[in-house]
Formats: C-alpha cells, structure tokens, sequence
C-alpha cells in the first residue's frame, strides 16, 4: 500500500486476484468491500445487495460504523443521497450535505461526510451499491478509478459465484432426487411418500419450512403435508381462489415471491410470518396439480429462477417417482396373487390329492376289518397310508418353505452377489464384494462356496443377507459416496466361529441428527436373536461410515 491511500499498481492487482479466486458469494462481497476500503484509505465500506425492486436483501461493511452505516442500516431502500448512486460510473462527494438529494445525517455527524459510491453490475443488471465514506481529506479522481476498476471485476467474480452457487443447488437437488426416488422405489406408505418429498425439497434449498398443497373435495387446495417453522399452522390452510398457489395450479407454471411478509396480499394468514417465497407445480395422474411451496424466514436471500427451475424438475420427479412407487405396488401385489393361485393349485394337484387317496385306503381298511380280512393284508394297506402321509407332509413343507424364501435354493456367495448386482442402481456405481473362508477368497460355484454354505447354515444365511441388504440400502440413501465395499469373512467352526459383515463407504459420515432408526433397529434385533453384535462408526482411516455386524455360527 502507499503512502497517503495512494495505491500501487501492484496492490489494485493484487486486490483483484483476491477478489476473483474467491468461490463463495459472501467471501467475494467481504473481499471487495475491504479492498476497496484499503485502496482507497476510506474509514468505512459498505456494500447493500439490491432486488429488482431495488430493496436491499443483504448488507456487508467494514471499518467503524459512521454517519453512512446509520443511513443504511435504518431502511431497506436507499434514500437521500445515498440513493443517488449511478448505474454506470460512480458518484464523488467532497461533502455528502452539498448533494441536493441531502436528507439530514444524526447529530454526532462529523463536520463533513466524503462519500465515493458506485454500482457493482452483474449480467446487465445492478446488483448492488457500494458506499465509502469519512476519509479525511475527500476521496480523489485516482481514488474513483480504482474503485471502478475493482467493482467490474468484483461483477465478474460475483457472477461466477453465483454460477458456482448455482451449480451446487442443482447438483444437491440431484442428489436429492435421486435418493427421494430409492426410497420410494423401497416401498412407504402415501403419507410417509409425501412427507419424504416435503423434507428433501426443503433441506435441498436450504428452506425454512415447506409444504405440499393437493386438491381436496370439491375441488379446493389444501396444504396437506408441512415440515418446519409453523408446521402446525400451515397444515390444514387452505388455498383459496385468486391466490398465488392457484395462479400456479391454473397456469402450470412456477412463480417466486420477494416477501410475503411485505407482499400486500397474502392469501393463507399462516404465511404472513415469512419472507421468500417458492411456488412450484407438482403434475399428478389424470391432470390434477398440487403445489410445493418453499418459505424462508424475514430477511433471508430470495429465491432465485435457478431454485424455481430446479425445485420444479425435483417435483415433477418426485410425482414420477410416486407413481413408479405405486406402479410397483401394484406389480407386487399382482405377483402376490399369482403366487398364491400357483400354491392353491400345488396344494389340490399334489397335496390334498395323496391325501384324498390315503383317506380312500384308510377307509378301505375300515370295510374290510369289519368284515373279518387278514390282519397282514390290513397292516400292508395300512402302511401304504402311512406313506402316502409322509409324502403329503413332504410337500406341504416344500410349498411352505418356497413361499418363505423363494432366494433360499441359491447359495450365500450367490445371493450376496446378486444383492450388489441390484444396489448399483441406488448407489449409481457397483459395490465391491469380499466373501472370505477362514481367509481365502471364495467366488461363485466353487468348493469353497459349498463349504461357506455348510458352516453357516441356511437360517443364519438369511440374515447376512438381510444385513447386506439394509447396509447397503443405506449408503445408497444417506452416504452421498463414491465408493462402497461388502465384506463377509466367515472365521472358524461352530461353536467357536463366527461370521462377521462390513459395509463401510467413503461418504459423509454418520449425521449428527440421526432421526431415522428403523434400519439400524433391525441390525440390532438380528444380532441380539444370534447372540452377536453390530457398530456403526467411522472407519479406522479416511472418512465414511463403518458397518460391522457380526453373530457366531450356529
């Protein structure tokens, strides 16, 4: 820096290095705001963030609060002089009290008020106004070209911000679709169906609150699922005709509001209370729309187009994925039907038959006995009877034990592979799978593999899949990782051995609100039944989660 607030080439440079290898929106504003001040020897900074209707939404400073601070922090427009800042160029006071525009300043004012302001424009539009006051001595022609040189390149680095900001929104709304979607695809009831949809949307935009209006009786729009700030008001408020919600639900098209609490009509009495606003369609069967509205508290960013566009394609996947869900409902249900006609018809062909001809042999032995026949003949016939029950008993058992376990009939190496095999789809990569005897490797169809069979047994089989299965499943709905290995390592003999599972992924770690324990729930109940245990944590090295779960073998 130079004497007398004079800069450098070399630190105007500097200063707008530092500026555009900043990524985050507010690291940009905070920058500029203190390189303009440090340029230029100014006391004090500020920069408001504007909307279109030139109402300020954001408000970063630097320095000591002076004369400049109290004007802008007392309103959310800027008036007065401060109001007189140009689109394009900069406005240079030696005093702000000798502008025309001068409304008054408090009474601790200093005896003058230097103020050099001027626009940060990004894509043709005024973004924001950034204020310098109180350098003694007034600000200087040398003072203004810097401040304009550093706010064009402070437009370009908050409009990279903004794609970068934007690029992550939709790579969370992404991700979010994608586990709404294995999750539906899982099976929930509606309820639990909609109310999943409502919570990711609302912790994908960062939202406050959020909830789903579907038309009821009568034709009249209802919010019927809300999750966050006044949940309890919002559920149950209508949508009457002539309100924001309606106009998406007659237009088909999404719409953003600056400020309900500012808005001059708000509809639903609930809503008053918040600030942005998001209204976006949600196509449903046979035409009908319902709403997923977003709502953020007083004083928070608006939403942007980008959030519109966005949040509109997750909720036309969400409705996607809800008719999917419920398509394969159906499917299964079909499937269900068809299982049961296909034992009815093993039960009557084979079954009920051999036991239809047993009572006939059996009554025959009756009539015969009465008779006064050979007890040898009777004892034959007798014993072919008994057989014939045995025989009926065998397939009763085998009727019950496919309706159990269609999968049992396969292999533990060959289920656990086909349950990775089926987990690339939620996981949108293949898990690696590790199945160990006594620590060799064990594949498909190999000696190895029979023996694996052998140790563990069928019953505890069913469960190691099962714990596959739910770790698996769960780092395809919470881990967001890029890589997921199975292991199955089977140690020993019974009664001394055991088998022991891992799941572990590269993710984001265990959260620390973890709402949901259905599924870890399970995993402790299979291990407590075995005698054996199950840990989740995180893995020894590196990040991610660590499932381990492990029971003797019977």
């Amino acid at each position: 820096m130079a004497e007398a607030g004079v800069p450098r080439d070399g630190d105007l440079v500097s200063a707008v290095i530092a500026v555009a290898g900043e990524l985050e929106l507010s690291a940009v504003l905070e920058r500029f705001v203190e390189a303009a001040a440090g340029l230029t020897g100014a006391p004090y900074g500020a920069l408001t963030v504007i909307d279109d209707r030139g109402v300020s939404t954001a408000f970063v400073s630097t320095g000591v609060p002076g004369t400049v601070a109290d004007v802008l922090r007392a309103a959310p427009l800027a008036l007065g002089t401060l109001g007189e800042v140009p689109e394009t160029g900069a406005l240079r006071l030696r005093d702000a009290r000798e502008h025309p525009a001068f409304r008054g300043i408090p009474p601790d004012h200093p005896s003058t008020v230097p103020l050099l302001g001027t626009s940060v424009r990004v894509g043709g539009r005024v973004f924001g106004h950034l204020y310098l006051s109180e350098k003694p001595g007034g600000f200087t022609q040398e003072d203004e070209d810097v401040v304009l040189s550093l706010a064009a390149a402070a437009g370009t680095a908050v409009a990279n911000a903004q794609q970068h900001a934007d690029a992550q929104r939709r790579e969370h709304w992404l991700q979010a679709g994608v586990d709404l979607t294995t999750t539906l695809l899982e099976g929930v009831d509606d309820d639990g169906a909609l109310e999943r949809i409502v919570s990711t949307a609302r912790d994908a935009d960062e939202a406050d609150a959020a909830a789903l209006a579907l038309p009821g009786v009568g034709g009249e729009l209802v919010i019927e699922v809300a999750v966050g700030r006044n949940r309890d008001e919002l559920i149950g408020a209508p949508m009457p005709p002539g309100s924001r919600a309606w106009r998406v639900v007659e237009d088909g098209t999404g719409l953003i509001t600056a400020s309900l609490a500012r808005a001059h009509t708000v509809a639903t009495p609930a809503m008053r209370s918040f600030g942005p606003a998001l209204f976006a369609p949600v196509p449903a069967p046979g035409g009908a729309v319902g709403v997923l509205i977003l709502l953020r508290k007083v004083g928070a960013p608006p939403f942007e187009p980008s959030d519109l566009t966005t949040a509109a394609a997750f909720a036309a996947q969400a409705a996607l994925a809800t008719q999917l869900a419920a398509g394969r409902h159906a499917h299964d249900l079909e499937a269900l039907l068809d299982e049961r006609e296909r034992i009815a018809r093993d039960l009557h062909d084979l079954a009920i038959q051999q036991l239809f001809a047993t009572g006939l042999q059996l009554e025959a032995v009756r009539r015969r006995a009465a008779r006064g026949v050979d007890a040898t003949e009777l004892t034959a016939i007798v014993d072919e009877a008994l057989d014939n029950v045995d025989g009926s008993v065998q397939q009763i058992r085998r009727i019950v034990h496919d309706l159990r376990d269609p999968d049992a009939a396969r292999g533990l190496v060959e289920r656990l592979r086909r349950e990775a095999s089926l987990a690339r789809t939620g996981l949108g990569f293949a898990p690696s799978l590790v199945v160990s005897l006594d620590g060799t490797t064990v594949v498909v169809g190999g000696l190895d593999a029979d023996r694996v069979d052998h140790r563990v047994g069928p019953d505890l089989t069913a469960d190691v899949v099962a714990v596959v299965r739910e770790g698996l499943a769960n780092a395809a709905r919470h881990a967001r990782a890029s890589s997921v290995t199975v292991r199955v390592l089977v140690l020993g003999t019974a009664p001394e051995g055991s088998v022991r599972v891992e799941v572990e992924d590269d993710g984001v770690g265990l959260p620390a609100d973890r709402r949901r324990s259905s599924g870890t729930r399970n995993l402790a109940e299979r291990a407590h039944e075995r005698g054996g245990t199950v840990e989740i944590g995180a893995p020894p090295t590196g990040p991610g989660t660590l499932l381990t779960w492990e029971a003797p073998l019977a």
